[in-house]
């Protein structure tokens, strides 16, 4: 009698160990379902916020809207006799748009020369929506570069790189305010490619020279010549100046003049 109870008595404690432990695997498996959603989302974001999205974080900030107000004289339309020789002459504003980026904490910005050629007025916005009128203090028409200054405080300062080590196919990004007077923005777009080519030389033009430029497959559109164009760690390596295009809209040929020429031009203007 004293046996066969001893037997029933082990019996159930096993059977309550199995439980238990069952329990156990259980709780662990529900632990491990519950937190892979977690780590799943956490490498996602890992995934998103990459070396590209970095690259932007820095220097966004100091990529500005360069707007433009310049005065024209076209023919316009009196009366009688005056209208066979095609009218008189009559001076109108011309609104224009542009891109820059600050490399000097004293107010110091580069924009192609196109952009700020003969303009009255130049209004320099950042991204930040802080509004400064800008002087130009240096000009270098042929080269197409311009030096520009603001008078601020707390201004954001871009890394300036190195065009000399550039490898054809690394990554591209270009940055610039196309069209920010449509779209009442101050902050800069971001378009991404690679660098195409190197030492794009293009003969003489409109007084213009465009010597060993960068080719990139970023897009560059109306609007964003004088904006920078960024490798993956956020620095200058050119600024964007002119596309070719048959059709006058991006069709991934876009040129940037090299930031060690452009270096070489500020230091003269």
């Amino acid at each position: 009698m004293k046996t066969s109870t001893a037997l029933v008595i082990a019996l159930v404690v096993l059977i309550l160990n199995i439980g238990v432990t069952l329990m156990l695997i259980n709780s662990d498996k529900a632990k491990v379902t519950a937190a892979q959603p977690a780590s799943q989302m956490s490498a996602v974001a890992n995934i998103r916020d990459n070396d590209i999205t970095q690259a932007v974080k820095a220097i966004e900030p100091a990529v500005v809207s360069v707007n433009v107000t310049k005065t024209e004289i076209v023919r316009g339309y009196g009366f009688g006799f005056l209208d066979y020789f095609g009218g008189m002459p009559v001076k109108r504003e011309v609104k224009g748009v542009g891109s820059g980026v600050i490399y000097d904490s004293q107010g110091l910005i580069i924009t192609n020369a196109h952009v700020v050629e003969g303009a009255s007025e130049i209004l320099v916005v950042l991204p930040d929506k802080r509004e400064f009128p800008a002087q130009v203090v240096g000009i270098d028409t042929t080269h197409d570069i311009a030096k520009l200054k603001i008078e601020g405080n707390n201004l954001p300062i871009a890394a300036l790189g190195t065009s000399k080590d550039m490898i054809i196919g690394e990554w591209a990004i270009a940055l610039g305010n196309p069209f920010a007077y449509i779209m009442s923005d101050s902050r800069p777009t971001v378009s991404v490619g690679v660098i195409s080519a190197l030492n794009r030389s293009f003969a003489p033009t409109e007084g213009r020279s465009y010597r060993g430029m960068i080719q990139t497959d970023a897009a560059i559109n109306p609007g964003n010549s004088g904006g920078p164009l960024v490798n993956i760690k956020g620095q200058v390596v050119g600024i964007n100046s002119f596309i070719y295009s048959p059709s006058g809209g991006n069709v991934g040929i876009g040129f940037a003049i090299p930031i060690d020429q452009v270096r070489a031009i500020l230091a003269t203007i």
